[in-house]
């Protein structure tokens, strides 16, 4: 009977052993499996934060080209009233003393 006993005993030690590394695994398992999630979850973020501010980038060049634009007409339109106006015209001093 003793030595029955201590043979089950000593049968089952591997056994509760093995499920405890099994155990230790698949805990480092699931980590490792929360971290990779994680890391995912934060790369498709800042993936979307890209595109957002490469739109963003998008748009404001968009609307620099459309002001430079209406800074030229509005240029040419001053330019256009500076020389059709006599405040703005250069005088002559030799003709003017004549």
């Amino acid at each position: 009977y003793c030595s029955r006993k201590l043979s089950s005993k000593v049968e089952r030690a591997p056994t509760t052993v093995m499920n405890a590394d099994m155990d230790a695994v698949e805990a480092e398992n699931q980590v490792e499996l929360e971290e990779k999630t994680r890391l995912i979850n934060q790369v498709l973020e800042l993936q979307h934060t890209l595109e957002d501010l490469s739109a963003r980038v998008d748009a404001v060049k968009e609307e620099n080209l459309k002001l430079k634009s209406e800074n030229q007409v509005l240029g040419q339109y001053i330019e256009n009233l500076m020389s059709a106006s006599s405040v703005f015209q250069t005088t002559d001093t030799k003709s003017k003393r004549k």
